[in-house]
């Protein structure tokens, strides 16, 4: 399984009994994805929940929930916080016919090909396949090193204001 980048009271130790993954409702894709997560066979069961949704913030007040509407997170129950590659990886460990793959990506180079797919994922959001793309007006912003970025107010067009 992929290390968690572990919060609280060493995280990384405590067995995982229940995963929730934070997905983006407004995306053709993610919810795709949430469905099919739905229908799989469960290891370690899943709860799916809007990102950046009332019952996010209820659940996780300490999260960064504009970030989890940027990239794809998964938080355990005991406080791990699995995000890009990491969280795709550990969605996979929790389902019965798809562990093996996720042990098999969970190597350096199995990364590697996580990380394609989670970027090959991002730019689909983009609207290159078909997706649905952030409203840049709102401030969104897609780089295919980084992933989805949120520029703050008055920072749209790459152009922020300096103090």
């Amino acid at each position: 399984m992929a290390r968690a980048a572990s919060v609280g009271r060493g995280a990384a130790r405590v067995p995982v009994r229940r995963l929730t993954v934070l997905y983006d409702a407004e995306c053709a894709l993610c919810a795709f994805l949430r469905d099919w997560l739905a229908r799989q066979r469960q290891l370690v069961p899943l709860d799916l929940v809007p990102a950046g949704s009332a019952e996010a913030r209820r659940r996780f007040p300490g999260l960064d929930h504009p970030r989890t509407l940027a990239d794809i997170t998964v938080v355990g129950d005991g406080g791990q916080i699995y995000q890009g590659p990491a969280a795709w990886i550990v969605t996979l460990w929790a389902l019965r016919e798809h562990r093996p793959l996720a042990h098999r990506l969970s190597t350096p180079a199995g990364m590697r090909v996580a990380k394609g797919a989670a970027l090959a994922a991002a730019k689909w959001r983009d609207g290159q396949g078909g997706g649905q793309a952030y409203p840049r007006a709102e401030g969104w912003a897609y780089d295919p090193s980084l992933g989805w970025t949120y520029l703050t107010k008055g920072c749209a067009d790459g152009a922020c204001p300096t103090d």
